[in-house]
């Protein structure tokens, strides 16, 4: 394992690898630690931040070209662009089902599902977990 191949990279795939990595982290302690506290409100609120950071910044990344400059993965930024305002504004109206809902597809889609695309060979998070 080197992180070389992740710092070597364009500007953006260490920007938004390390943002996924920090949300993919604070999204399991978000999931564990009790909910509606001030501590839940104030990773939650860092969560959306680094999610934000996540999703615009995989528009920057074009490393699979299958639409122009983009791949099917952008249709996940999009949808997370779109979803965690929404998400956000259910907790505040206190649609906690909704909010719990919402956010965990947004981790399960935009961390995990899309996490696992980068590990395929040829990606830079491949070269960095497995080698060149």
């Amino acid at each position: 394992m080197s992180l070389a191949p992740l710092l070597e990279a364009a500007p953006a795939i260490p920007l938004h690898a390390f943002a996924a990595m920090a949300a993919f982290v604070l999204g399991l302690v978000q999931f564990s630690a009790p909910k509606g506290t001030l501590p839940h409100r104030s990773i939650g609120w860092i969560w959306v931040v680094l999610m934000l950071v996540v999703a615009a910044s995989s528009f920057w990344i074009h490393q699979i070209r299958l639409i122009g400059p983009f791949s099917p993965i952008h249709l996940l930024s999009i949808f997370t662009l779109v979803v965690l305002p929404l998400a956000v504004w259910r907790a505040h109206t206190h649609r906690v089902a909704d909010h719990r809902r919402m956010m965990t597809f947004i981790f399960a889609g935009a961390l995990v599902v899309a996490g696992l695309f980068t590990l395929m060979p040829g990606r830079v998070m491949h070269r960095v977990i497995f080698g060149a």
